[in-house]
């Protein structure tokens, strides 16, 4: 019996090795010598990994897939990118539903943000596809080193203080109320500098777009130090708001034949189960080693896809 379960296995291993998947493996690669299996394998341990240590540091998945995948993985950097963009969905969507129940996503505030960073978020990922890639790698790299110096500054406040909400915010009654456990009272809350904001989120959606990165490293700092939404507000109105950008951008790449689902489907499953495991070690983790930690991955990969797309 198991002689049969063998012969079976290796007849399987066998039409794999010569099928239309291991052909998409390699052309995404460009490295012919290898089994075609090693490269989702190694995808699956790398993104699991990413998956603990991005909750633990409190990030998206996404902006640690793209510059990593992008710059130590043989991958065109269109099938990362777009493979980007589903890693950051999947995460996004799994939390909304959630968030919404909780009443720490607010429609008012995300959905005309999320109309803006999805509408240009579509011009970037026209933009990028249309880019050489030696360009979109030393942009990438910037973008990124620029990301991890927004993380050294940045240093959101729980709850901002905000003035008078301007003509826009109180046109489209921007505002809310949610239960914060840790004051045993509701926290009444709305926001200002509207326009400003929104002229921000025209930038983060071609950002978003272009390199496929999930959004969530600008959405919170605009949310709640620009604007002067709740940090829990802004950090749930901001996942929710993914769901709908992501989603516009991630249909470009369908539509260009530039998301494989042998990269994305154990990137995915990577980053989710890792995830899963961050969660369970946050209790006893070091929130600050694990940011710092992420701060010099981010420096490492920004500057290695700066030199890759120097030809380095």
């Amino acid at each position: 019996m198991l002689d049969g379960i063998l012969a079976k296995a290796s007849m399987i291993m066998e039409l794999a090795n010569n099928s239309q998947v291991a052909a998409a493996v390699t052309q995404a690669s460009g490295t012919p010598g290898m089994p075609w299996w090693m490269w989702p394998l190694i995808l699956l341990v790398t993104c699991f990994v990413m998956g603990i240590v991005a909750v633990m540091a409190g990030v998206g998945g996404g902006v640690l897939f793209v510059p990593i995948v992008g710059s130590f993985f043989p991958f065109h950097l269109d099938f990362v990118r777009g493979a980007g963009l589903i890693v950051a969905l999947a995460g996004a969507l799994a939390a909304g539903p959630g968030l919404l129940k909780a009443n720490l996503a607010n429609l008012r505030l995300a959905l005309p943000v999320a109309l803006i960073a999805s509408t240009f978020s579509i011009v970037g990922a026209f933009v990028g596809l249309a880019l050489p890639a030696d360009i979109l790698q030393i942009c990438l790299g910037i973008t990124i080193s620029l990301i991890a110096v927004l993380f050294i500054f940045s240093k959101n406040s729980e709850f901002p203080n905000v003035g008078q909400p301007d003509t826009l915010t109180r046109s489209l009654n921007i505002s809310g109320s949610y239960y914060e456990p840790s004051a045993g009272r509701p926290v009444n809350w709305t926001i200002w500098r509207t326009p400003q904001g929104f002229l921000l989120f025209v930038g983060i959606g071609i950002v978003a777009g272009m390199f496929g990165l999930g959004a969530g490293w600008a959405n919170v700092p605009v949310l709640n130090l620009l604007m002067g939404a709740p940090l829990k507000i802004a950090v749930g109105s901001s996942k929710f708001l993914l769901s709908i950008t992501d989603t516009s951008a991630a249909w470009v790449y369908l539509n260009q034949g530039a998301v494989l689902p042998i990269i994305a489907v154990p990137s995915v499953l990577g980053i989710m189960l890792g995830s899963l495991v961050g969660v369970k070690l946050l209790a006893g983790a070091k929130p600050k080693i694990v940011r710092n930690m992420v701060i010099i991955m981010l420096l490492f990969a920004g500057i290695r896809s700066f030199l890759k797309g120097l030809g380095y």
